[in-house]
């Protein structure tokens, strides 16, 4: 069996920035990612947003990532030239029965050290986004937009020039103490072919499989996975909005929103679709509902505007009709098993915080 300092697995952007932190801090890296290449799964489908740190309860790793990812994420951007745009977002109250909703959000982000929220009167959102309908918002100059392709990629080319070597195709199946470290099975081969003196699993959906795959792991630390899957759908055509547009979230997720890339191009989603199983396909026929609920802010959409774009899956640890879990980031100190560190439920507002997430596990790593 092949030696090496420490096992990250996944090559999603949080495990890239994982496997950037602990080879800058001089450990030997390597990354497992079962497909042919980097990010294809979760963080290449979402929004490329970089929030704030809104919504989070107080405290919780989420907010405290998140704000802290925040401030890296945009310095990292600026630094390595990667494309961003701080753009701002209007969250909106459509009628005055969601103004109570829209104050709890304001104090929810003060207490997570969003300083920069600020109110705005139905006259100036709509001086703002001329085109938008509410009675009210809150307007977030902290959030923004990134290339999530090129962030992966600055984050892979740093690891790789810190001494990290990403290899794929490499499934891991079975993880196991032996002796002073982890042994790691990858593709079902019979025998393990690595060991490690410390595994970190960065999996995304599947790092609750994993969790359970490994020997002799206590049951009590592993959560059930749950898959949210969101559609997007794209604007035909120029976008009215210079601005990102959020309803109030609803169970699940945040809503279906206006999002815009770094082109000026407009979409929307995700919407929340619980499934048994991840599934990347986006029906046609649900643009439906997006009219419906886009209507809500935009009056002015047009029919036959949206055209189907893709599909991601939330990695979520809560169910249906259950509060929103915290991240889960758990090391040898909760869960009792040497060589372990595992990331549950790393969903939004994950790719924003991720620097921060790698900044905490290289803390719990020791290094």
């Amino acid at each position: 069996m092949h030696s090496v300092d420490s096992i990250v697995i996944g090559a999603g952007v949080v495990g890239l920035a994982v496997a950037r932190a602990l080879a800058a801090g001089g450990r030997e890296v390597l990354i497992l990612e079962a497909d042919t290449t980097f990010g294809t799964g979760t963080s290449s489908r979402n929004s490329e947003v970089i929030h704030a740190g809104i919504y989070y309860p107080r405290d919780s790793l989420k907010a405290r990532l998140c704000v802290r990812g925040r401030e890296l994420l945009y310095a990292y951007c600026a630094e390595r030239g990667i494309a961003h745009r701080r753009c701002g977002k209007l969250i909106v109250a459509t009628d005055d029965a969601q103004l109570p909703r829209l104050a709890a959000i304001a104090d929810a982000a003060r207490g997570n050290g969003v300083e920069d929220l600020r109110f705005v009167d139905r006259a100036e959102a709509l001086a703002l986004e001329p085109e938008l309908h509410c009675v009210a918002g809150l307007l977030s100059p902290s959030t923004g937009i990134v290339d999530s392709h090129g962030l992966m990629l600055a984050l892979l080319g740093e690891a790789e020039a810190h001494g990290a070597m990403a290899v794929y195709r490499s499934r891991v199946t079975k993880l196991a103490r032996r002796g002073e470290g982890v042994a790691v099975w990858v593709n079902d081969e019979s025998s393990p072919q690595l060991t490690a003196r410390l595994v970190v699993n960065c999996a995304g959906l599947w790092a609750p499989a994993l969790a359970a795959s490994i020997e002799d792991f206590p049951a009590a630390h592993v959560p059930t996975a749950y898959f949210a899957k969101g559609n997007y759908f794209t604007l035909q055509g120029r976008s009215p909005f210079r601005r990102l547009v959020y309803p109030l979230p609803e169970p699940g997720g945040l809503g279906v929103h206006l999002t815009l890339d770094l082109d000026g191009r407009a979409r929307f989603g995700p919407d929340v679709e619980w499934v048994d199983q991840p599934d990347y396909q986006v029906d046609p026929a649900g643009a439906a509902k997006f009219y419906q609920a886009i209507r809500r802010y935009w009056p002015g959409l047009g029919d036959d505007a949206l055209v189907p774009a893709y599909a991601g899956v939330r990695p979520k640890i809560s169910g249906p009709g259950e509060a929103a879990a915290d991240f889960r980031i758990s090391g040898p100190d909760e869960h009792g098993y040497e060589g372990i560190i595992n990331l549950f439920g790393i969903e939004s507002p994950g790719l924003t915080s991720s620097l921060a997430i790698a900044e905490y596990v290289a803390e719990l790593a020791g290094g």
